[in-house]
């Protein structure tokens, strides 16, 4: 087996670029763990590497852009190394596949999402002066039984993939297109893998779907054993002081019984993002959401009543297909009902091959959509500052994460309700360890404490 590894890698050096979402970190790692299996040496250090890999995200245009930009940087380390191995993985290799080949002859690897365990044989095929492409989707594949490399830098928290693919086909959304359909990862290997991040001293992990709590696994006759509310009760069990998170969630799935599992657990953490996309029922028809406006409020009502300290975050759109000063209106309208501690907010960006390409106009000016954003923006950040002024006062856990960026002599770490703190070290405490903190001010991002004694 040795023998093999060293013909296979030889030693040589491999460098990853991960862009996009908490999805694509955690098949970084993946990948990392299959390379390092056949004999390939991770480097952080690009003018280091022998082979570079870059993990995509096609979930807007400008994300893609970004990379074709990247490609042309590259260019300098293939001059100085001719022997260099480029390859594009993820969605981006998913969707646009030969064009990457015909456009930039600096790449020489393509492969998607469900063929990392391909990458060694890619590799060699481009070694040995062809082009290794491999975007063929699995309806199986789970990488269940990979143990990731970790290669986040604080020690403290981890990501797990529970499952794959996406079958929602939102209007708008690439990700059925470059992912493939859902499957579930069987639980005793999501069980193992949180055993091993808990020994190995990781005290935070985020379970990672496209809509994570639409995972079920079924058993050799189809019928579900275990849903997602079971698997949160499994995943907390493993460890009282292990905190768990989940992301991303679909309002449509949203049940009372996980509500319910999160409020009767303390190392559940209360936070939820929960992506509304617009405040405008009418828009979310178009959009193909599967829910309307008050369906969305109803569950941030069962939220609210069963843990009234839950943060809630959420995803949103401006200037979708068609998009009315009235729909705007209600998403500025849901955004001040909701309340939200945060959002990640978006102009639309008509995605090829999706819903809305084929049959939807792109309608609202460029110009226009800037306006909405901005606005969007602009009440968020009242939001997020308001939320955080509410917290001084109170007094939280916080699972600390290192030092704080501009100074070791305070310390950073984060709530059950995922907000940043800083407050003064102490001796005794560091990474990994819990400590109560009496929140005495706080900007629009970033709580500030008193450590209690």
């Amino acid at each position: 087996m040795e023998i093999s590894k060293i013909a296979t890698g030889g030693g040589r050096k491999l460098y990853i670029e991960t862009y996009g979402c908490q999805m694509n970190v955690g098949d970084t790692e993946i990948i990392v763990s299959i390379m390092q299996q056949e004999g390939f040496i991770y480097t952080d250090k690009i003018e280091e590497a022998d082979i570079i890999l870059v993990n995509t995200c096609s979930i807007r245009d400008n994300a893609e852009q970004r990379i074709w930009g990247r490609l042309k940087e590259f260019q300098r380390f293939k001059r100085a190394k001719r022997s260099l191995i480029v390859g594009i993985v993820g969605c981006m290799a998913e969707r646009l596949k030969e064009q990457l080949l015909e456009r930039e002859p600096i790449v020489d690897i393509v492969a998607g999402p469900d063929s990392y365990r391909d990458m060694p044989r890619l590799v060699a095929a481009a070694s040995a002066g062809g082009k290794g492409i491999n975007v063929a989707l699995s309806q199986e594949e789970t990488y269940g039984d990979i143990r990731p490399v970790r290669l986040d830098s604080n020690g403290v928290s981890a990501f797990v993939s529970i499952m794959r693919g996406c079958i929602n086909m939102c209007a708008y959304c690439v990700v059925p297109y470059t992912r493939g359909i859902e499957r579930s990862r069987d639980p005793e290997t999501i069980l193992r893998e949180l055993r091993e991040i808990y020994a190995a001293g990781y005290r935070e992990v985020t379970l990672l779907g496209q809509n994570v709590n639409s995972y079920r696994w079924k058993n050799a006759e189809g019928e579900v054993v275990v849903d997602f509310p079971r698997l949160m009760e499994m995943a907390a069990a493993v460890a009282p002081d292990l905190r768990v998170r989940f992301a991303t969630s679909h309002p449509k799935d949203l049940s009372d019984r996980l509500i319910e599992v999160m409020a009767s657990h303390h190392n559940i953490c209360k936070a939820i993002h929960l992506p509304a996309q617009s405040g405008s029922t009418r828009m979310l028809g178009l959009m193909n959401r599967k829910y309307t406006r008050e369906w969305y409020l109803g569950r941030i009502a069962a939220i609210r009543a069963a843990m009234p300290d839950c943060a809630i975050t959420t995803d949103l759109i401006a200037g979708f297909c068609s998009e009315t000063l009235e729909d705007h209106a209600e998403t500025l309208s849901l955004m001040r009902e909701v309340g939200y501690e945060s959002a990640f907010m978006f102009k639309f960006s008509l995605r090829p091959n999706t819903y809305a390409a084929r049959h939807m106009t792109d309608d609202v000016t460029e110009q226009e959509k800037t306006r909405r954003l901005t606005e969007i923006i602009n009440l968020q950040n009242e939001l997020s500052i308001a939320s955080n002024r509410r917290d001084v006062g109170k007094t939280f856990e916080v699972l600390i994460e290192g030092f704080s960026k501009r100074s070791d002599k305070q310390l950073c770490g984060r709530t059950s309700q995922n907000k940043m703190v800083v407050f003064d070290a102490a001796e005794g405490l560091g990474a990994g360890d819990y400590a109560m903190v009496t929140i005495t001010d706080c900007s629009s991002a970033t709580l500030f404490g008193e450590l209690v004694k």
